[in-house]
């Protein structure tokens, strides 16, 4: 889908969607354990939907009415065995269950698109290599099979927090005591503590030692929550904080800070980046990094650090916000591990921007267009994460269509 956006400036009210990272992890959670659980706020996108479909396939019973799912929970054992399930683009999904399949002693294949597979699982491969379980992977998929057994498990904590949070859900299913020990800095610390919470909410037991080493008691069935509210995305509302920097008041309706996620820090960024060239740290938030880029761009420019993983999301984030940014007159320099952003004169792309069938890609660089037009290709990615997206910008009264449209 192609997104026609003429020069606008944003205002009025938008009411930001739920935590898609908290979601996960409450429907995981309660999939997974004895009990009855009602979780209220869902949003509704691609991956959330993936998720659902994955642990319906798992045996889950989970009825969704509108934006609440109530959940009945089962026991790993009852997963069946030989299944294949679909996590479609959805990363957080792959990473998240692929740990239930390894304690549950079944065979089971995870799907999806190929750039899913192409991003790092090596952190699961070498468990399962190590404990002679099954791991057949290919472009479009990967075979688990076997039963995982405690044990200590070492692995460098700069890779994704995904595979921390994975195990962490997980390993409390085993019959004995197992230990998570990092061996390098932690990137993405406070998905960790999404993850910690919602395992206190469900009433498992995780002893952490620092945010680099945690001891996991086995034999636990957790419990019912009962009723869960999810939370304002935070990485979400930052798309709408930009947009308050190009002049108009955009307001954000109903909206609730959990206090722990760590894209919570976008308002403060953003602040900093209107006021001067600066240097900012995405260790802790990278999906944040997008958006940062091109409010930095509106403004004086700005040096993001810990950038590295940015290569390993949808699309390799830094490379293509540097080749999109370009268009527009912005020059950009992505290093290894930092990324350089001009600010200053802007001007409008004389061929289409491309989303690269990255959500994040799409709706920064909508923030971008605003001020100077253009054309988006790709439009229609942003149901990943935020399918309500172009309504929202609509709402806020920016100036856009699709080409279709333009055609009529």
């Amino acid at each position: 889908m192609r997104i026609v956006i003429r020069q606008s400036v944003p205002h009025g009210t938008v009411q930001i969607p739920a935590s898609k990272s908290i979601a996960h992890r409450y429907l995981i959670a309660a999939a997974f354990s004895a009990g009855h659980t009602v979780i209220h706020g869902l949003p509704d996108n691609a991956d959330i939907r993936a998720t659902l479909d994955c642990l319906r396939k798992m045996g889950a019973r989970i009825l969704l009415c509108g934006e609440t799912a109530k959940v009945d929970g089962i026991r790993i054992g009852d997963i069946p065995d030989g299944i294949a399930v679909d996590c479609h683009e959805s990363g957080t999904t792959l990473r998240l269950l692929l740990p239930f399949a390894m304690v549950s002693g079944k065979r089971i294949t995870f799907k999806g698109a190929e750039r899913l597979f192409a991003r790092p699982l090596s952190v699961y491969e070498d468990i399962c290599r190590a404990q002679e379980m099954l791991w057949q992977k290919r472009a479009d998929s990967v075979t688990v099979g076997g039963m995982l057994h405690a044990d200590t498990f070492r692995f460098p904590g700069n890779i994704s927090s995904q595979f921390v949070s994975g195990l962490l859900l997980a390993l409390p299913h085993l019959g004995a005591e197992s230990t998570v020990l990092l061996t390098s800095a932690v990137e993405s610390a406070s998905y960790i503590g999404l993850t910690l919470a919602a395992l206190n909410r469900f009433g498992y037991r995780v002893k952490a030692d620092g945010i680099q080493s945690y001891r996991i008691p086995g034999g636990q069935t957790g419990c019912g929550a009962g009723d869960l509210t999810v939370p304002t995305d935070q990485s979400a509302a930052a798309f709408f904080g930009a947009m308050q920097t190009l002049g108009g008041e955009v307001r954000l309706a109903h909206f609730c800070d959990d206090g722990m996620q760590g894209d919570r820090v976008w308002k403060s960024y953003i602040e900093q980046l209107c006021a001067e060239n600066c240097v900012l740290s995405v260790a802790d938030c990278p999906d944040l990094a997008p958006v940062l880029m091109v409010v930095a761009a509106l403004h004086h420019g700005c040096t993001l650090l810990d950038t590295a993983r940015l290569r390993f999301k949808e699309s390799d984030r830094g490379a293509v916000m540097a080749q999109e940014l370009e268009k527009c007159g912005v020059r950009v320099v992505a290093e290894e591990n930092s990324i350089d952003v001009s600010g200053g004169a802007l001007h409008a792309p004389a061929v289409p921007i491309c989303a690269h069938n990255d959500h994040r890609i799409a709706m920064s660089l909508a923030v971008l267009l605003c001020r100077t037009g253009g054309v988006i290709d790709g439009a229609e990615c942003v149901a990943k994460s935020m399918p309500e997206f172009w309504q929202m910008l609509r709402a806020l009264e920016v100036d856009l269509h699709t080409e279709r449209d333009s055609e009529a």
